[in-house]
């Protein structure tokens, strides 16, 4: 997180999926279909370049219930944790690393990787807190082929 002060407001700016500094108005709400199962997958982030481990998640961060994303109509999944379009995923679920006492080191990590380019789509409808019934609104942009009409399409293979 980045705070910029101007004259008299603040700023505070994340960084979406493109890397790019933004308003924070929260969470979005991701939209995304893999090539393969990998819901129960641990996810890292890649550099633009595929070729290095630039983000994961400690094992503690994946004890929390409710990160597991929600699974949607037609094979679509709705986003818990967090993705990107830099997105992986290890060849571990999220209980096994979970368990962990330490880290794996980015080596072992890169070793493990299963798929450096997992998505065929990730799509964001925007702020999460937008969606009064964020299971239900994107099941029924699925079901209603609006997603790339509707959501910011950020990869579609």
């Amino acid at each position: 997180m980045l705070k910029m002060i101007a004259c008299c407001t603040t700023v505070i700016l994340t960084w979406n999926a493109y890397g790019q500094g933004i308003r924070n108005d929260g969470p979005h709400l991701l939209v995304y279909k893999t090539k393969q199962s990998y819901e129960a997958a641990v996810p890292v982030f890649l550099s633009h370049d595929k070729k290095s481990i630039v983000s994961y998640p400690d094992p503690a961060d994946l004890r929390v219930d409710g990160m597991l994303p929600t699974k949607l109509h037609k094979g679509y999944l709705l986003d818990n944790k967090g993705i990107s379009v830099d997105v992986a995923y290890l060849n571990m679920t999220w209980s096994e690393y979970a368990n962990r006492t330490n880290v794996l080191s980015l080596n072992e990590m890169w070793d493990m990787i299963a798929d450096k380019d997992p998505l065929v789509f990730l799509c964001d409808c925007g702020p999460r807190n937008r969606f009064s019934d964020p299971v239900a609104q994107a099941n029924r942009l699925v079901d209603k082929k609006l997603l790339k009409k509707k959501c910011r399409v950020l990869v579609a293979n």
